[in-house]
């Protein structure tokens, strides 16, 4: 999803880290081992004269299968969860509402099980992860 994000024009930039957990400075090794209820995540900065937070949304809803409970692809695990961390009511709103007419489209033949949930504290990932398309390709 990073890579994907940071090639939209008006993101200024992106990073990867773990949000939505009860453990101070997780780690990798940490989440995977699902003692801290983290989910891997993705940070997003924009600038909304540019880009908009709809347009955000309408990608990370084409980047996975909202589908999934606690898995995309082969991973598996509640740090894989499909999670919206939003900012804002003005986020959780528009979040919500986009949720809610992808469900009616048909699209899916299942439940969308994306949670949405506020922001808590944001920690960094450790730097192997940032960039990780670049640095390791495709899986």
């Amino acid at each position: 999803m990073e890579a994907a994000f940071r090639k939209v024009k008006g993101v200024a930039g992106t990073s990867v880290g773990y949000m939505g957990g009860q453990f101070e400075n997780p780690t990798y090794l940490d989440v995977c081992a699902r003692i801290t209820g983290h989910a891997e995540v993705v940070q997003v900065e924009y600038d909304p004269s540019v880009v908009s937070y709809d347009e955000l949304l309408h990608l990370f809803w084409n980047l996975h299968d909202p589908t999934s409970f606690n898995r995309q692809g082969a991973d598996r695990g509640e740090q894989y969860r499909s999670v919206i961390f939003y900012h804002t009511s003005e986020q959780e709103a528009a979040a919500r509402r986009s949720k809610e007419k992808l469900q009616h489209t048909g699209r899916f033949d299942k439940d969308i099980v994306t949670q949405i949930e506020p922001a808590s504290i944001y920690w960094l990932a450790e730097d192997y992860h940032q960039h990780y398309l670049e640095k390791k390709g495709r899986r």
